[in-house]
């Protein structure tokens, strides 16, 4: 079994995505305490761990069925309201009260006004509200996607990106993948300085570091950064962080936290 293969089964395997027949070959070589297929599938894990810690939660199946039925509700209790509405009519009266109905009659249809104005406003605040809950859970389906894209490609490597003394017990993990990019993970980094930012840096070999991204972290010191891929024809051969103003330099100029090679 060649190395790429041993890659793809790993993958599957850390994410329960393998068949009967494939899960068992694995095993086969777990079991056998074969080093590389033991090595790979502890990055997976590692990772997926790592992934996990973010705290993003993909939504149920049923997501999208109930923000179209919260629409659709909404829509008929709009419409429930305006008939409502319209079927109330001031009562007939006689001819000597003609002004007290006339008076009636525009105040009615002022308040019908109102009130219509009133549900269509909310109506289509709350609308615009589910849009943006509706497109904030595609964007973060399509970045999961993306993750799981990237950690089933046999071609990507894992990284573990050692702490300098700046970054204490920090801990890193580089995902990469040349063609498509890869994503940094960090856990346990100290709290950025104000009007300072992490900058990842990707070192070809002998060449210059190329920016890669900007990032602070939160109260725990975690924090991901999904990277994009360097020039065609560019190889990397190391990944490092530094300290920089927020907005991010071209080259280097703050203490260096974290490296690593592929």
């Amino acid at each position: 079994m060649n190395r790429d293969e041993i890659y793809e089964l790993a993958a599957g395997y850390a994410l329960g995505a393998l068949d009967l027949e494939d899960r068992e070959r694995f095993e086969v070589l777990l079991n056998a305490r074969d080093a590389e297929a033991a090595t790979v599938l502890r990055e997976f894990q590692g990772t997926m761990t790592d992934l996990a810690a973010q705290g993003s939660v993909a939504p149920s199946p049923g997501v999208k069925a109930a923000l179209m039925a919260r629409i659709d509700a909404e829509g008929r209790a709009r419409g429930a309201v305006v008939r409502t509405l319209e079927t109330k009519r001031p009562e007939r009266a006689r001819w000597p009260v003609w002004s007290m109905v006339l008076a009636g009659a525009m105040a009615a249809g002022i308040a019908a006004i109102a009130v219509g104005l009133a549900v269509s406003t909310a109506y289509d605040r709350r609308l615009a509200q589910l849009q943006q809950e509706a497109a904030a859970i595609k964007e973060e389906l399509d970045r999961q996607q993306a993750i799981m894209t990237l950690l089933q490609d046999p071609a990507t490597r894992f990284v573990s990106l050692g702490a300098l003394e700046p970054a204490g017990g920090a801990t890193a993990r580089m995902v990469w993948l040349k063609t498509t990019g890869g994503l940094l993970v960090v856990r346990g980094m100290p709290p950025t300085p104000a009007g300072k930012a992490y900058e990842l840096w990707a070192i070809p070999p002998g060449g210059s570091p190329i920016p890669a991204g900007v990032f602070t972290v939160d109260a725990k010191g975690t924090a991901s950064l999904r990277v994009s891929p360097v020039a065609p024809g560019t190889e990397v051969e190391t990944f490092a962080v530094t300290l920089e103003p927020a907005s991010g330099v071209l080259a280097p100029t703050g203490a260096m936290y974290l490296a690593g090679k592929l």
